[in-house]
């Protein structure tokens, strides 16, 4: 049996040392090589079927799983093809009186690749299977209840990751698969670590890899834990680059995705949905937490054209850790019940992006250069176009909602909104004393008073009740028709 560690997270709050699980899904089909798909330099092509995968949906290819990554990581990397089929996965021992009461199998584990090594989906599911153990569980199988924090024996968890891809120097390639954990199918277990269950089960998890990172065209749904955890190189090699796109994590218990630590990840066109929103609901229940661990750092992110909605948490959350320099592009953060984004944390930038719901906790700084800033960005409480759950800035219901801010400022310092829309229908304007507004326009749809107080620079427009007592006007500031001055 693989043997398992227990999170990240509860490593840093109490001491223990993370790993990670996961899961995956699909339907049949032709594979890549039958249709001129390229190996990674040319080198040796596997696949699951060679190490006795049956790839029918109903027969357990774990074991098959296992094998081939055994393989593959003795070669040092090359091509695996799977077929446009449903792979069925998830196996669990039983260790009386051991940490892991319920130990996982190992799926896809590809450690220490020193050739390229490339997957191809090709459009294939690995599904887990119905009835596994997720949990504290004691030794007759029962779900055991201890008082939080807990940090003992007797865990359970369908696998630590469905794909896990670890200390690698080759590039890694990794396209077109569903990876579909248990979700609700699961039998839940009482709960581990600090807060929730901080347990291994993740879909994707990357760590330390130290050459290029190339993820495309996945799915990554209903996994205990995390859709995908990153825990980047300390030392990526030099002009490798790493590159998420088109990624839809959705339904996951603690965070659609996990950045740990890295440089250089460029996402594009992914989404982080409706984390929390099963039977497993892990703080801090985020779309997108960006917190450093282990004493690494995060620099240089970017997102561009990613989507971040109706998670039980923040849509995006940066609050702890070593972590700055994130930018934003293009997105849309919608907060349903709690807020649409927390970017507390130095050199965030957001361009051209959407805001649904209340945004709380941006950095502030004396240093202007490190507040965070928002460019050409539209804030709105109104619900209208959210399909799923309401609009919400703190996590009550809308209806109760009258005199909440949609941007909760407080004292920070240095804030920039240039060229920004507010639209507040059911909440009030930006709660703040020290930010700048350049060139905003700002309507407040309800009699509360909105108090988007700072510096005024530019051309701005404000229609609506709001005290802006202690503000200090450049240009020209227009409230409800008259000139301030």
């Amino acid at each position: 049996m693989l043997d398992i560690d227990t999170d990240r997270r509860t490593f840093l709050v109490m001491g223990l040392a993370l790993t990670c699980g996961a899961s995956a899904s699909a339907t049949c089909g032709t594979p890549a090589s039958a249709r001129g798909s390229t190996p990674a330099r040319g080198d040796r092509i596997f696949t699951p079927e060679e190490f006795g995968a049956k790839g029918d949906g109903i027969a357990d290819d774990s074991m098959a799983m296992a094998d081939l990554s055994d393989a593959v990581s003795r070669y040092g990397g090359g091509t695996v093809v799977f077929r446009r089929t449903t792979y069925l996965v998830g196996q669990q021992g039983l260790q009386i009186s051991r940490k892991y009461m319920f130990p996982a199998h190992q799926l896809l584990l590809f450690k220490n690749c020193t050739r390229p090594l490339s997957l191809l989906g090709n459009g294939a599911r690995l599904l887990c299977k119905t009835g596994l153990r997720y949990g504290v569980f004691d030794e007759r199988g029962a779900r055991a209840d201890h008082p939080m924090p807990y940090l003992g024996d007797g865990l359970a968890t369908p696998y630590q990751a469905m794909i896990q891809i670890e200390g690698c120097s080759g590039s890694v390639a990794v396209s077109d698969f569903a990876l579909i954990g248990p979700g609700d199918a699961v039998v839940l277990g009482g709960k581990f670590g600090d807060v929730g269950w901080q347990i291994p089960a993740y879909g994707l998890q990357l760590i330390n890899n130290r050459g290029g990172e190339t993820i495309e065209r996945m799915r990554l749904i209903g996994h205990p834990l995390d859709g995908m955890g990153i825990d980047g190189a300390v030392d990526p090699l030099p002009n490798s680059t790493r590159t998420i796109t088109d990624v839809v994590s959705d339904s996951n218990g603690r965070q659609g995705c996990s950045l740990v630590g890295g440089t250089g990840y460029r996402f594009s066109r992914c989404s982080f949905t409706r984390t929390g929103r099963g039977k497993v609901r892990s703080a801090p229940g985020a779309g997108f937490d960006i917190e450093a661990e282990g004493g690494k750092g995060i620099r240089d992110i970017g997102f561009d054209q990613c989507r971040f909605a109706d998670n039980l948490g923040c849509g995006m959350v940066a609050d702890s850790g070593d972590s700055a320099d994130v930018r934003f592009t293009g997105c849309t953060f919608v907060g349903t019940t709690s807020w649409s984004a927390w970017p507390s944390k130095p050199l965030f930038r957001f361009k051209d992006c959407n805001f649904v719901g209340g945004l709380v906790r941006a950095y502030g700084d004396p240093d202007a250069t490190r507040a965070t800033q928002f460019v050409n960005c539209t804030f709105t409480d109104d619900p209208a176009g959210v399909t799923k759950g309401k609009t919400t800035n703190a996590g009550v219901s809308t209806a109760a909602n009258i005199d909440r801010p949609i941007a909760d400022l407080s004292s920070s310092q240095n804030i920039l909104f240039d060229r920004c829309r507010f639209r507040a229908v059911r909440g009030t304007l930006p709660w703040s004393t020290a930010a700048i507004y350049r060139n905003c326009t700002m309507v407040q749809g309800m009699q509360a008073t909105g108090h988007p107080r700072g510096q005024f620079i530019g051309v701005n427009t404000i229609r609506g009740k709001v005290d802006l007592s202690g503000s200090k006007i450049s240009g020209t500031l227009t409230v409800n028709g008259q000139r301030v001055t």
